[in-house]
């Protein structure tokens, strides 16, 4: 490595250091969103699935609650610090896939320009640790391409298996790694194998512990999440919001180089064809799935994740080995110039703007439903008013809710969806004692006067409305309601609507 090229390194590794340590601050000022309170109650009850998703979300948050405590900053901790051997991966992928130092260092700054690496990493959701394997399987896959040695597929198959752990669109990664297998004529060698298959079991091992909580729960996430690919209706409604979300998710300099990229490969221009086809396989197989998915339902933004490290290797190609005509090198140029200070300044605006409001002139915005700005205050109001009633238990309607009143109201507080218990399988049923009541319901207005609590209570009093507010903005009003009289068991117990025979629903 020539002393510029070692400077380059030091130089790209000061600059992810640095929007590292820039995530942490940010994750220490902002309130947990609604879903972060949820996984960090299965963080408290670690198993080997959930209804909603695998269970490493739970890992990555119990590790850094174990380590910085159950603080906004201790749930996000690990998340943002994974995005170090995410980024080393990608930089050495890129290096084996297109050779030099420049195209991965490139890479690995696009990358975390993004607002999927730099949010979706502070935010903790399941597409962060699969950010990170994703990543993984690249590497391993080019270590396979580029050293020819069978033992690397045991890599592939750890890395595919804690995607898998991650989320389930990792599935995808097995047709991806067929297509690159069957179409390049060199690679096709591994097919008559045993070491891409043992890597398939290997994989197949680290998933197991989903698999088994499924057997043993009727196989209740498989049905939720794999039946979303289920089809009822064709629309278009839902395909015209892909490309901008992602044009935001991505950035707009990093989505409009990685465009350029996925050109450049796909025109042969850049890299070997090995090398071209493994980026193109693993973007091209999610993203046509999710195309077509958009044609019936609604395919939110960061279900894209596990493509983006593609894209940032794509991007770097665009950047540093396509050949471009001049107008199209100045475009380039310039992406490649601003797309890191574009990515701080929409992440920075972004956390601002959540905690304070400030850009919209303190004005209702998408972010305020979903982070808990002022839900502190709000937790510290409910408390007092559970003091007061006597209250043994507290419940509410909707997971969210549940998840803020857990992480913010005093430790071991009697806190239960009355709802959906299917989510909460894994942690231990509120004692008959803390139902016995009285029980204080937190819903939105006029929660209570549902047919629901009407027929389960004979005594159901409103005792006040509060407010949660960011700064002068509210957000939303809370009604509580203290409940008493039971008739049976105060909880809804009925069946997920995924384990509904069809008649019943």
């Amino acid at each position: 490595m020539t002393p510029a090229e070692t400077r380059l390194v030091r130089g790209t590794a000061a600059v992810v250091a640095g929007l590292v340590l820039l995530r942490l601050i940010a994750a220490a000022w902002t309130p947990l969103t609604f879903d972060e309170a949820y996984y960090w109650m299965w963080s408290k009850h670690l198993a080997g699935g959930y209804y909603d998703h695998p269970p490493m979300v739970a890992i990555v948050i119990r590790l850094g609650t174990l380590l910085a405590g159950n603080t906004e900053f201790g749930v996000r901790l690990v998340s943002v610090l994974l995005t170090l051997p995410m980024s080393w991966a990608v930089y050495r992928t890129a290096e084996l896939l297109f050779g030099g130092t420049r195209i991965a260092a490139s890479a690995v700054l696009l990358l975390n320009a993004t607002m999927i690496v730099s949010v979706g990493t502070m935010i903790v959701t399941p597409d962060a640790p699969l950010l990170v394997a994703s990543s993984f399987v690249l590497l391993t896959l080019a270590k396979v391409l580029a050293t020819g040695r069978g033992l690397w597929w045991l890599g592939v198959g750890l890395a595919v298996g804690a995607a898998l752990l991650s989320k389930y669109t990792a599935m995808f990664f097995g047709p991806a790694i067929l297509i690159w297998l069957v179409a390049v004529p060199k690679l096709r060698r591994w097919l008559v194998s045993p070491w891409p298959y043992l890597g398939g079991l290997v994989a197949l091992a680290v998933f197991s512990p989903v698999i088994l909580w499924n057997a043993d729960h009727q196989w209740v996430s498989f049905i939720k999440q794999l039946g979303r690919a289920r089809i009822d209706s064709f629309s278009a409604a839902y395909v015209a919001e892909l490309i901008p979300t992602q044009f935001m998710f991505a950035s707009p300099l990093v989505f409009i180089l990685g465009a350029m990229g996925l050109y450049a490969l796909m025109r042969r221009d850049g890299g070997a064809w090995p090398s071209r086809l493994l980026i193109s396989a693993t973007l091209w197989t999610i993203v046509l799935y999710f195309v077509w998915h958009a044609f019936h339902a609604r395919v939110e933004a960061n279900w894209f994740a596990p493509v983006y490290p593609s894209v940032a290797i794509a991007a770097a190609v665009a950047a540093h080995l396509a050949i471009w005509q001049p107008r199209e090198r100045r475009t380039v140029d310039f992406c490649l110039r601003w797309a890191g200070p574009v990515g701080v300044v929409m992440f920075t605006a972004l956390v601002v703007q959540a905690n304070t409001g400030l850009l919209s002139g303190y004005r209702r915005d998408a972010s305020v439903r979903s982070i808990g700005v002022g839900f502190k205050e709000l937790a510290g109001e409910i408390d007092a008013a559970r003091l007061r009633t006597g209250a043994t238990c507290v419940l509410a309607p909707d997971y969210g809710t549940v998840g803020w009143l857990s992480f913010y109201l005093p430790e071991g507080t009697c806190v239960v969806q009355s709802g959906q218990r299917i989510r909460w399988v894994n942690m231990p049923e509120p004692s008959p004692a803390q139902l016995a009541g009285p029980l204080l319901l937190v819903g939105e207005a006029n929660a209570a006067q549902q047919p629901e609590w009407q027929a389960r209570f004979s005594q159901i009093e409103k005792i006040a409305t509060l407010t949660r507010k960011r700064g002068a903005l509210v957000i939303e009003d809370v009604d509580l309601h203290v409940l008493a009289g039971a008739r049976g068991d105060p909880l809804d117990r009925s069946l997920p609507p995924e384990l509904e025979l069809p008649a019943a629903r």
